[in-house]
């Protein structure tokens, strides 16, 4: 039987994703009621801007209070959709303790600060759902949350930034400089005026942080995940991709060691095989492998961020958070047990594709074979073109951490005959 007293909701931010809350929150509202067991009443919408005209939310729920409206006592779960650091972090702290469960798709904040957020949910017997602050709507974080519990996760990887995909597969099917598909980007909407957090790999990282916390059980911040942008991506580096039937992406990785006793999160540019699922990845879309001992291995593929797919999770996280509620219960809080450290860059192994820009005259390709064996770093494979006394020389690794072939590049950088490292890339997906 459904109950007629309705659970009260308070939304922090009204722009592009929590207008599209707002508004299926209205639109489906008796679905809604129907699959939590009681409706669902949005009792408060905190802005910054009161003035704005925001089309189907009454102007009397609307307020520039938004620590009032959390603290009122009444609210049983708080919408946090407003991002970053401050006031995202005080807000969402003070709706636990005056009583209010939390959906956020804050992953800057999850990243930095999840373990307090968490700790304050438990304290407070409420809590904290995020399936919105990763990869927009696809559902990833319930799945490794919940349905992989009983699993043993080893390897996430995947594309976790709409606007970077965007951006290297125009570069890739259309032959253009990065500046250029970056426009394209902006004029259709899928960068933002200042796109820094993604392309330099900020939001990604973030995400990778949040990953690799669920799937290893572990606590991983953002400082802990090594992270390079794609700005210095070429195509040049996408021609030399192609020789090799591979594609550049910007790639969130998080690995377990082989042994077990410890992991890894990444966020850089990396060749992936085009056999690869994750090649086939176009557009502004998101993608995430999974692998783990007894499931194998997962995809999860969908749109990865806008308003509409991002209020998606959002809503599916408030339809869970309700019915806990209207139970008694919480969901699944942090899982930290494990505890396993998080290796640096450094130990790191992967293949790399290294392009070297050299003097066109015998001896060379043994120097830099000797450099490399003297590291320890085994070569795969070897392409030399030249011509007017200059050459361009590709050499593909087998294995070898990045400590090693950092090692080996500054070596390289000292020979006579190498005139320019032109570029490094790791090679994954194999």
């Amino acid at each position: 039987m459904m109950r007629t007293r309705p659970l009260k909701v308070a939304l922090l931010g009204c722009g592009v994703v929590g207008s599209e809350v707002a508004r299926i929150m209205t639109t489906h509202a008796d679905d809604l009621a129907a699959r939590i067991g009681a409706p669902v009443e949005l009792a408060g919408v905190a802005v910054r801007r009161p003035s704005k005209v925001r089309a189907g939310i009454d102007p009397a729920l609307v307020t520039t209070d938004a620590t009032a409206l959390v603290k009122r006592g009444d609210i049983d779960v708080v919408v946090e959709v407003i991002g970053g650091i401050e006031p995202a972090r005080a807000l969402i702290t003070t709706a636990l303790e005056h009583g209010a469960s939390v959906v956020s798709a804050n992953k800057a904040l999850l990243a930095q600060d999840g373990a307090a957020l968490h700790a304050a949910a438990e304290e407070h017997g409420r809590d904290l759902y995020y399936e919105a602050a990763v990869a927009g709507a696809i559902p990833l974080i319930r799945p490794l949350r919940e349905s992989l519990a009983g699993d043993k996760v080893n390897r996430v990887l995947g594309i976790v930034n709409g606007t970077t995909n965007f951006i290297l597969d125009k570069m890739d099917s259309t032959g253009a400089g990065y500046q250029e598909a970056l426009d394209e980007a902006t004029a259709l909407g899928y960068a933002e005026a200042d796109p820094t957090a993604d392309v330099e790999g900020f939001d990604a990282a973030a995400k990778a942080a949040i990953l690799a916390g669920i799937a290893f059980h572990t606590r991983v911040r953002l400082d802990d995940v090594h992270r390079e942008g794609m700005t210095e991506v070429t195509a040049a580096d996408f021609r030399s991709a192609r020789e090799m039937g591979c594609t550049i992406k910007l790639l969130a990785i998080c690995e377990r060691a082989k042994d077990g006793a410890s992991v890894t999160a990444r966020v850089h540019p990396a060749m992936i095989p085009l056999t690869h699922p994750l090649a086939s990845v176009r557009g502004a879309y998101n993608a995430v492998f999974v692998e783990s001992d007894a499931a194998g291995q997962l995809m999860f593929y969908g749109p990865g961020a806008g308003g509409a797919p991002t209020a998606s999770a959002v809503l599916g996280d408030l339809v869970a958070v309700c019915r806990n509620r209207l139970n008694g219960t919480t969901g699944p809080g942090e899982s930290a047990y494990a505890a396993l450290p998080v290796s640096p860059m450094g130990d790191v192994v992967t293949r790399y594709h290294i392009s070297l820009d050299v003097a066109d005259k015998p001896g060379v390709l043994a120097q830099v074979a000797t450099v490399f064996a003297e590291h320890g770093v085994s070569i795969d494979t070897v392409r030399q073109q030249g011509k007017d006394g200059e050459a361009s020389l590709v050499v593909v690794t087998h294995r070898a951490s990045d400590a090693s072939l950092t090692g080996t590049v500054e070596a390289l950088r000292k020979l006579d005959t190498v005139r320019g490292v032109a570029s490094i890339m790791r090679v994954e997906g194999e």
